[in-house]
């Protein structure tokens, strides 16, 4: 048997494996999703720095309370997409943008959106965890308070609830008022999900939130986002392509600021429609 006849066999199987690993998921997703509405819309979106296009003309849709990974290789847009959906590119003089960005219908980009109120509603979590210099109590309820909320019963009761649904709970509730620096870094990046997710929001972004922690920390966060996936339309930008096919519902491959190709994660992964999107799943290249 030849190298190339030996090449395509093996790659038929991992196919093959993924299929049914796929099949398994998605009967598990299709009872805990029966019922899913569009809340975010991209419509021709185009992103600039300064004279720098980084994406061009990308139109998506996303569905509610499903979680929809971003791939590609490194400076492909993944991220400047991500960023959008909150604006946080706003806090880059040179950016401009293009296009438009629904969120349950209302186009982001408007003048009269308020952006602290979109933050509200579109959470945030970044590569690396960033808690506060604060005991972990006051990390979960910073935001609150931000935003108004000053009943100490109410804290408490936002802090234990967001502490529960990181999966956190357990491991600190006998600790609250130590320093958050004092948590491992899994520890530190569940806080992060509790802390963002302790103002209410509809929407959480994941910018590789299991890129800088261990295997263990990693399964763990894994877990979490198929948990939060209930409450909580997740997109996550990931590099690891098994990581995307392990958490996601869909998922987008960009390539040098295009959309090549977005579809439900098993037909990415097992019979994409795009040559590129082939090459870089099976990791030709990337």
């Amino acid at each position: 048997m030849d190298s190339s006849t030996l090449s395509i066999e093996k790659e038929t199987s991992k196919k093959m494996s993924l299929t049914t690993k796929f099949d398994k998921q998605n009967m598990k997703r299709a009872v805990d999703n029966k019922v899913t509405k569009t809340v975010i819309e991209a419509k021709n979106l185009s992103v600039f720095y300064g004279m720098n296009q980084a994406l061009f003309d990308v139109s998506m849709t996303i569905q509610g309370k499903q979680v929809t990974a971003l791939i590609g290789p490194s400076g492909c847009g993944k991220s400047t997409f991500l960023r959008t959906l909150n604006r946080m590119n706003d806090l880059i003089r040179s950016v401009h943008v293009e296009g438009t960005i629904l969120i349950d219908g209302q186009n982001i980009y408007d003048s009269k959106v308020d952006v602290v109120s979109l933050r509200k509603g579109v959470g945030m979590v970044f590569q690396k965890s960033n808690p506060f210099p604060k005991s972990i109590y006051e990390n979960v309820a910073f935001g609150p308070r931000i935003h108004g909320e000053r009943n100490r019963g109410n804290l408490d009761g936002l802090v234990e609830q967001s502490l529960r649904q990181a999966g956190l709970w357990e491991e600190v509730k006998d600790r609250l008022t130590a320093n958050a620096l004092s948590l491992s870094g899994g520890q530190q990046q569940r806080l992060c999900i509790a802390r963002a997710i302790a103002v209410g929001p509809e929407i959480l972004l994941m910018d590789e939130p299991a890129s800088a922690l261990d295997p263990k920390s990693t399964a763990r966060i894994e877990d979490l986002i198929g948990e939060l996936r209930k409450d909580f339309t997740i997109v996550i930008v990931t590099h690891n392509m098994q990581q995307a096919a392990r958490v996601s519902d869909h998922t987008a491959f960009f390539y040098e600021g295009n959309l090549i190709e977005f579809n439900r994660t098993q037909h990415i992964f097992t019979n994409p429609t795009e040559e590129k999107t082939e090459d870089y799943v099976t990791g030709r290249f990337g």
